[in-house]
């Protein structure tokens, strides 16, 4: 054992360095911070488009911040400005390109296990989110054609006649932005885009009014058919369609199998955490995204990170003001 931190936290995304700052902020040292990723918010920088507006009331879900960190809506490139920010003004250590394995908890620590060596900490935090393991779809996708199917827009070119797949904001975000340079339908299961905020809802309506996008609602996707390098769309209800690529946005899941694989129980798609976000293990707590039905929400992710370093350090030692 080389060396022991305090705290260490897997993830980097707003959970993960709420949890670090507010530590350190409560007078832990010795924190690290592991991020799989070669940045810290990588769901941000991968899935967000730019510009993309971040609210801090996700969905209109109005939550006051208990921590000392003052997180204000912005859009995306203003949110990765604050959270370097705030990670350059406070002592905690970001290791990159770090993917964890599983944790053990030994003799009064745990082992945090990445490829090739281990990590030893008296705590841990797991703030993996969901978008980290996006949704994929259960029909199998012919090999010909998996390098035309996506889940964000990186590769998309311009002139393409392009199948987005969901109703949330990702999914509606994409069929717009896509919409000025190429040929775009949405496909969602439902008969409208409640799921999206209101904004998405009026921007998505104006497009198709427009006929900017063609929207193919209440109808579920049978299969994928190789058509000569193209992706043959098998609709459930409609005559199939052939498309240059389709984009899937469908969501994120619970990483089932690190969290079993850590000893960490679940109880419908979520882990098992007290009012403190301390598991059944003691001593190791989850955050962020995977501890709510749908994700999504900084604000929660910030007041889980200040709950969890008010608990480590037996209760909060500062006021947030």
């Amino acid at each position: 054992m080389s060396h022991m931190y305090e705290l260490a936290i897997i993830g980097a995304g707003p959970a993960g360095i709420a949890t670090a700052v507010e530590g350190y902020l409560q007078g832990i040292r010795d924190i690290v911070i592991l991020e799989k990723d070669q940045n810290h918010n990588s769901t941000i920088r991968k899935y967000y488009k730019d510009n993309k507006r971040v609210d801090k009331d996700w969905k209109g879900q109005k939550v006051e911040l208990d921590g000392r960190i003052y997180f204000v809506d912005g859009t995306k490139e203003t949110t990765l400005d604050f959270f370097d920010e705030i990670l350059a003004n406070h002592s905690v250590e970001l290791q990159t390109h770090v993917e964890v394995q599983k944790i053990e908890k030994r003799d009064g620590f745990f082992e945090v296990f990445i490829a090739g060596k281990s990590i030893f900490a008296k705590h841990v935090v797991v703030t993996i989110g969901r978008m980290g393991k996006p949704n994929k779809p259960t029909y199998k996708i012919p090999s010909g054609i998996k390098n035309k199917i996506a889940y964000t827009l990186d590769g998309c070119g311009e002139g393409e006649r392009v199948l987005v797949v969901g109703g949330g904001d990702s999914a509606v975000e994409y069929a717009v932005d896509l919409s000025e340079k190429n040929e775009v339908s949405i496909c969602y299961r439902r008969e409208s885009f409640e799921r999206a905020n209101p904004t998405n809802q009026t921007n998505i309506a104006n497009a198709i009014m427009h006929k900017k996008v063609n929207a193919i609602l209440n109808i579920n996707i049978h299969a994928l058919e190789d058509e000569e390098g193209k992706v043959k769309v098998i609709f459930s209800e409609v005559e199939p369609e052939v498309y240059d690529r389709v984009i899937y946005a469908i969501g994120g899941t619970t990483p089932s199998a690190f969290l079993s694989g850590s000893g960490i129980q679940e109880e419908d798609g979520k882990p098992v955490h007290d009012d403190n976000y301390e598991t059944n293990i003691k001593g190791l707590f989850v955050a962020g995204d995977i501890t709510q039905e749908s994700g999504g929400s900084i604000a929660l992710g910030l007041n889980h990170g200040y709950a969890i370093a008010c608990f480590i350090q037996g209760g909060c030692l500062v006021s947030k003001d």
